[in-house]
């Protein structure tokens, strides 16, 4: 069964190995250790007394932008991504957010199709946003609204 609590500073190190792993530019160690310290939600999922994935929200006028998520590699393909995106979709619902939002890149089909499993839906393209060894590439903008019960 997959756990999930918020993530602590003794947690980046772990976190980081798995952002390094999944990103040819990932977010710096600093970049996390201001997140947990900030309003931000952070949060790991856990499986077995380890670390499998991690989710960062930021949350802004009944707004929550999803800023990070990722799944280790060697974990992948088990359900622990959507069982994560749903845990900070319900987390900001709870949070008195109306819409949730995202950037993702063009090329990552696997993580589009989660979130259009999970209801979130096209709104937008930035040209250029990401890094890439050969140049840039756009990200698609998504947006899901959240309803209350």
């Amino acid at each position: 069964m997959v756990a999930f609590r918020p993530m602590h500073l003794d947690d980046v190190e772990a976190v980081f190995r798995i952002e390094k792993q999944a990103y040819d530019f990932p977010w710096s160690k600093n970049l996390f250790e201001q997140a947990i310290k900030s309003s931000k939600y952070c949060v790991v999922a856990e499986y077995q007394n380890q670390i499998v994935g991690y989710g960062v929200l930021s949350y802004v006028v009944g707004e929550a932008e999803l800023l990070n998520i990722c799944i280790d590699l060697e974990q992948q393909g088990k359900g622990f991504a959507k069982l994560l995106l749903d845990h900070l979709i319900e987390h900001a619902t709870k949070k008195d957010n109306h819409d949730m939002y995202l950037e993702v890149r063009v090329t990552n089909g696997a993580a589009i199709h989660i979130y259009e499993q999970a209801g979130f839906n096209e709104i937008g393209r930035r040209k250029n946003y990401y890094p890439t060894k050969s140049g840039k590439e756009d990200a698609i903008l998504m947006a899901l609204p959240l309803f209350k019960d």
